[in-house]
């Protein structure tokens, strides 16, 4: 693929990265997407099958963040520890309020039901992926899967509420449910 047409592509993937954050992989559409990101609509299957490749590749690229962030975490540390770290960051207003760049499982959770079975590989993947980057002991696999549910709920809840005192009030309610 030549630069210009990696470039555009990764115009499109970074667009279609931000609308799912903000409302997840169905609802965007095409139109949309390639409008944030300058382009026309014509110019689509140039780079992409479908819609939902797109989205489904742009899902595959924010967990893969999500989890190159987890790896920077001392692995040196009790996953206990691990796992607050991460939670500090993630149950954050600064986490909450972020359009780009962010976890896309708040929105797209809800959506699952709807989407192909290669969102729901992709989401079991990385959540084996997260279990395996913060338990330090086969032990500690319950606790973390039950850490990761109430982050991911407790974001999802903060985001719903959006920036306001409740949704402040969740994610300190969060962060200290996992101590």
């Amino acid at each position: 693929m030549n630069d210009k047409k990696a470039q555009t592509r990764e115009r499109i993937l970074n667009a279609a990265s931000v609308a799912l954050i903000a409302r997840g992989p169905v609802e965007p559409s095409v139109n949309e997407i390639m409008g944030a990101a300058g382009l026309t609509v014509g110019g689509f299957y140039a780079h992409f099958d479908s819609k939902e490749a797109l989205m489904l590749e742009a899902f595959n690229q924010l967990l893969s963040e999500r989890r190159d962030m987890v790896a920077t975490i001392d692995d040196q540390l009790p996953g206990e520890e691990r796992r607050a770290l991460l939670a500090a960051f993630y149950l954050s207003r600064k986490h909450r309020d972020a359009e780009d760049h962010a976890c896309p499982l708040p929105t797209a959770i809800g959506e699952m039901a709807r989407l192909s079975d290669d969102f729901r590989g992709a989401l079991s993947e990385h959540i084996e992926l997260m279990v395996a980057q913060l338990a330090a002991s086969p032990e500690e696999t319950d606790k973390t899967l039950a850490d990761i549910a109430l982050m991911l709920g407790g974001l999802a809840l903060a985001r719903a509420l959006g920036p306001s005192e409740l949704s402040d009030r969740v994610l300190r309610a969060a962060k200290s449910a996992m101590q």
